[in-house]
């Protein structure tokens, strides 16, 4: 992170107390500098919605998480040391990691299957209750006692996030598991229509798991979708599209961040990344999602495509990566072509941004966000 990415900035109180937080780029509401003309086509409400096809079942692959949200306000700086005392007004819990995604597909689809591993224990029960509460099967997660679920505390007070910590101790599948989770991939594969791999580097993706998986499904003619992790040096070859943000695709091109260019299609090293990346992973798109600035489209033997953001404010970029690859999916599986899907996965990710926490949109919302 660059000295003009992390700084220090002062929030005034309502007794006029100065506060200085540190200020990151994902904590603070930002405004996008510019919209950039997106004249290649159109998508109205009608084909959104004749694209969200809600008969449709998606599986998901990845480290499901607990995402908990202590909400407070800050009024003084600690005498133990610099830093902000929260006195806390509420606290919350939602689905994280691979499991966020599952609970956005589950506003646009008919049935969301989940692969994954769990502990025992409150923070075990307490995530799969969430998902049971949302009708999302659970067949395929696996109890483990010897494994910690991954919980994740925000630390929130007025729209910013303090602190994050994280309890976790990676580990991916035993043997025994590992047979067990194919022998449940294999039971539900002809009826899905797609399958989402998401990656958070925890340990759970490993390179044979995910060749099995993905040679499996693809010869069984489905839609592959994939969230990577770079510093999970996996290859991704086969796939229907990979999903990168901006910083993970230069990393995973093995090049040096370089500063955003406006507009993104004039910015030679992020062009320069997406055709690598093409190449490396060998699927048939990259997608990268550029915060402010929307998503880029890659494809082999075809020109980048850019959709330009739809956020009108960002306030909380957690949890919108997993939006974005809900919801191009989704189109996908819906018939949409993969602009079509980009564009409808812009949309949603321009939705939740500007809401606080890991948040999901809705049908309505999403359909709303179209012109008729």
């Amino acid at each position: 992170m660059t000295d003009d990415e992390c700084g220090m900035t002062k929030s005034p109180n309502r007794d006029g107390f100065t506060l200085d937080f540190i200020r990151h780029p994902s904590s603070v509401i930002r405004h996008p500098s510019s919209v950039i003309p997106h004249s290649s086509f159109r998508m109205n409400r009608s084909r959104v919605a004749q694209i969200l096809n809600p008969t449709r079942r998606i599986l998901v692959i990845g480290e499901v998480m607990l995402d908990e949200f202590i909400w407070g306000k800050v009024s003084r700086i600690s005498p133990e040391a610099p830093v902000p005392v929260v006195d806390v007004i509420r606290q919350s819990f939602t689905p994280g990691g691979a499991a966020n995604v599952a609970r956005n597909l589950h506003e646009f689809v008919e049935q969301v299957h989940v692969l994954s591993l769990v502990g025992t224990g409150q923070d075990s029960e307490q995530l799969r209750d969430l998902l049971k509460a949302r009708n999302i099967h659970l067949e395929g997660i696996i109890i483990d006692p010897d494994y910690t679920t991954i919980r994740k505390t925000r630390v929130i007070a007025r729209n910013q996030q303090v602190v994050r910590v994280d309890r976790e101790k990676p580990r991916g599948f035993t043997p025994a598991q590992q047979a067990r989770a194919l022998e449940y991939f294999e039971s539900i594969l002809d009826s899905l229509d797609a399958v989402i791999l998401e990656d958070y580097g925890k340990g759970l993706l490993q390179q044979p798991l995910v060749d099995t998986i993905i040679s499996r499904a693809r010869k069984a003619r489905k839609i592959v979708n994939v969230d990577p992790k770079p510093s999970n040096p996996i290859r991704w070859h086969d796939v229907t599209c990979v999903t990168p943000n901006r910083g993970e695709a230069f990393q995973a091109a093995g090049r040096a961040v370089t500063d955003s260019i406006d507009p993104p299609l004039e910015d030679a090293a992020l062009l320069e990344v997406g055709a690598a990346l093409l190449e490396k992973w060998r699927c048939e798109h990259v997608l990268v999602t550029l915060s402010e600035q929307g998503m880029i489209l890659f494809a082999p033997r075809k020109p980048p495509h850019h959709i330009p953001t739809r956020a009108q404010e960002v306030v909380d970029v957690s949890g919108a990566g997993d939006t974005a690859i809900a919801l191009f999916t989704t189109a996908l599986t819906g018939g949409a072509t993969p602009y079509e899907a980009a564009e409808i996965a812009n949309h949603a990710s321009g939705i939740v941004v500007a809401k606080t926490g890991t948040a999901v949109t809705s049908r309505e919302e999403l359909l709303a966000s179209f012109p008729e």
